[in-house]
Formats: C-alpha cells, sequence, structure tokens
C-alpha cells in the first residue's frame, strides 16, 4: 500500500492509503517519488472542470482506466526507478529521474514532429488527468524510455529539476519560443504567476531588449522584478491607465520610435487579458497565447490581419526538457526560486488550500517531499 492524494469527484479529495501500482506493459516503470507538485490544471480537476478525470460512471474517456478508488492527481515529479518492464533500456533500476508531465511514445506520427501532446499510442497529458498521477508515493510511467529524463550523476539541486517537469518546459516552448523572441525585442508577459515566471526566467537566452510584468497584484509584480529580473512592471487594474504608461515606456525604450511590444505573452488564460495583447502589439509583432482558456475569447482579427500579427497557441509537448535539463547542469539556469513553500506528503491537503489562494498566500511553486 501506498499514500496518495486521491480525487473522485468535484471538491471531494483526500490523502488516502491505496494500493502500489503494479507494471501493465513491457515498456512501464514504476518509480518511488522523491518530490512533487502543485499545478494550476490540479485545480480545475477539483473543480469538476475536467470531465474525464472524475472516475469511470459509463460516460468518461474511453482511455480513462482509473480505478475504483479515484483518480491520484500531478504530472510533475522527481523520482527513482523501482522496476522496469522487459522493454525499457534508456533507463534502469535505482536512476533518478525527471517525470515529464507529457507521457510520450516517441515513434508515432506526432510524436515524431514534436508534438508529443499529441501522441496517437495513449500518451500526451495523461499522468493525474487519465492515469494515476504523482502526487503519491509510486506512480507508474507508460513509454518510460521516452518520458523520463535521467539527472546526471552529482546533480542534487531538486528544487530546480523539479520545475523541469512542466512549468519551465511550458514557459520555454509555449511562451519564449512561440512567440519567436528576437535580440533587442520588446516583451510583455501578461500573468506574472508560475508560467509568467517561466516565460521570464526562459526568455532571457534570446536576449531582448526589455520585459515588461504585467499583473494586478502589486506583490507578485514585485517577486518579478526583485527575484526574477523584470526589466519593468505595470499593474493592469486599470486598464487604461496601464496602456497608457505601457505607450509611454515603449516609446522610451525605442527613442520615440514604436508605441507598442514586439512580443505579448498572455498567461492568465481570461479574455480580457487576451485583448490586451492584442491593444499593445506592434505590426509584425507575435502574441503568443499559453494560458488556459475555458471560455469564449474574441479574436479582433478585423484589426489585426493588416499589422501582420502572428499567433500561436499551444500545450507543452516537453521537447526541450533535455536541453533546459543541460543549462541547470552547467549552471545557465537555476529555476530553484520558483519554489516558494516546502511541504511533506502527509500535508499535501495544506498545501492545495495555500495554492489555491497563490496570490494572497505569495505562492509560486510548492515542493511537496514524499
Amino acid at each position: 500500500m501506498m499514500k496518495a492524494l486521491v480525487f473522485q469527484n468535484a471538491g471531494n479529495f483526500a490523502l488516502k492509503s491505496i494500493p502500489k501500482p503494479q507494471l501493465l506493459t513491457a515498456t512501464d516503470a514504476i518509480v518511488k517519488i522523491i518530490s512533487t507538485t502543485i499545478c494550476g490544471t490540479d485545480l480545475h480537476i477539483l473543480k469538476g472542470d475536467v470531465p474525464e478525470s472524475i472516475p469511470c460512471n459509463g460516460k468518461c474517456n474511453p482511455r480513462n482506466i482509473l480505478g475504483a478508488q479515484g483518480l491520484v492527481l500531478g504530472h510533475e515529479g522527481i523520482a527513482v526507478i523501482e522496476s522496469v518492464g522487459s522493454q525499457v533500456s534508456d533507463v534502469k533500476v535505482g536512476d533518478k529521474v525527471i517525470i515529464s508531465c507529457i507521457t510520450s511514445c516517441g515513434n508515432c506520427y506526432y510524436c515524431s514532429k514534436n508534438l508529443q501532446s499529441h501522441c496517437m499510442n495513449g500518451g500526451g497529458w495523461i499522468l493525474g488527468h487519465e492515469i494515476d498521477g504523482t502526487q503519491a508515493e509510486y506512480v507508474r510511467i507508460p513509454f518510460a524510455d521516452h518520458s523520463l529524463y535521467k539527472v546526471p550523476a552529482g546533480v542534487s539541486n531538486d528544487k530546480a529539476l523539479l520545475m523541469l517537469s512542466d512549468v519551465l518546459p511550458t514557459g520555454n516552448e509555449v511562451g519564449s519560443i512561440n512567440g519567436n523572441i528576437k535580440p533587442g525585442d520588446v516583451v510583455a508577459i501578461i500573468g506574472s504567476g508560475p508560467v509568467g515566471i517561466a516565460v521570464l526566467v526562459t526568455c532571457r537566452k534570446f536576449k531582448p531588449k526589455a520585459v515588461i510584468m504585467i499583473d494586478l497584484d502589486d506583490q507578485r509584480l514585485k517577486v518579478a522584478q526583485e527575484k526574477f529580473r523584470a526589466d519593468y512592471t505595470l499593474n493592469s487594474k486599470d486598464p487604461a491607465e496601464m496602456e497608457k504608461n505601457l505607450t509611454k515606456l515603449c516609446s522610451e525604450l525605442t527613442n520615440g520610435i514604436s508605441k507598442g511590444v514586439d512580443v505579448a505573452v498572455e498567461c492568465v488564460g481570461a479574455p480580457a487579458t487576451f485583448e490586451i495583447c492584442e491593444n499593445m502589439i506592434n505590426p509584425g509583432g507575435r502574441i503568443a497565447n499559453v494560458g488556459v482558456h475555458g471560455s469564449w475569447v474574441k479574436l479582433a482579427l478585423e484589426k489585426l490581419w493588416i499589422r501582420n500579427i502572428q499567433i500561436t497557441t499551444g500545450l507543452v509537448n516537453a521537447y526541450t526538457t533535455d536541453k533546459l535539463l543541460a543549462e541547470v547542469v552547467n549552471g545557465h539556469l537555476n529555476p530553484k526560486e520558483l519554489v516558494t513553500h516546502e511541504f511533506k506528503l502527509e500535508d499535501i491537503e495544506k498545501a492545495y488550500n495555500l495554492f489555491a489562494n497563490a496570490s494572497k498566500n505569495k505562492v509560486i511553486k510548492t515542493f511537496i517531499t514524499a
């Protein structure tokens, strides 16, 4: 038996004792969790917003193979391999590994195109979503050779490593890379939560002229500037005032040439914040949408088409995890500062309560040890 955070239906979750997972296929691995964390998508599941994550009642997603006890949440973690299937060759028992939030078969049409989140063979975002996840003492990892990243010997910065499970690849791929940030660009990141900070951290290697963080929360903006070196911050409580200040700032940064930004990265997932991006983007600019949108958003295409604007969207595919790991190992990237609160697994319900009010409680990411 093992301890695990189990979700059954909206508002019904608890730390329980359930059976340890077993190998189901030759490409599986069973890993013992060292540390895990909580993501905003976990909160959506807890609210009942994700139907495929509700234990089978005859109407669930056919890929859902949850046990009767419910769904073990979580899709991020650092772990040690306890056992492997007969076809697993790239990792072995005893290896310390990063668990990717995206499970990949590594061979299908989409995986070969670095669209692992759309894996055709039962992968994608399945951990803590369609199969049991990482907020437990043990977890089964399908397609272990392509879904785990071996930690080099001697690397012990577990807080930084944990950020490579999801938030850093998300910020890097869906924000910085999709936004095609170039040297000299003025970049605005709307939303100073964990993903917005991840974009801020990862975009530096593309050498933008300036990075402007925009949020409703002065405390989060303060953290972005003092801890993560945002060049400028703007509060968006008064959109008209914010736009006025942004125009003035962009004009100063470009010697009066520009009134907007070259790249706007939306990290909130709300109609109002996407509209802010549309209003601030320069001709030839790029809008990279990272936020998870659950409601209809107006696209002002009648204004954007003539300005040569590019818009990108996406779910993380985790194809840059190995490169980000190399940057952590060589010291060029140290995302451990994203971790603001630490808990033991037995206190995970307390961690959820704190994270559910992240802004009020000054939480960016939690570090939960098993």
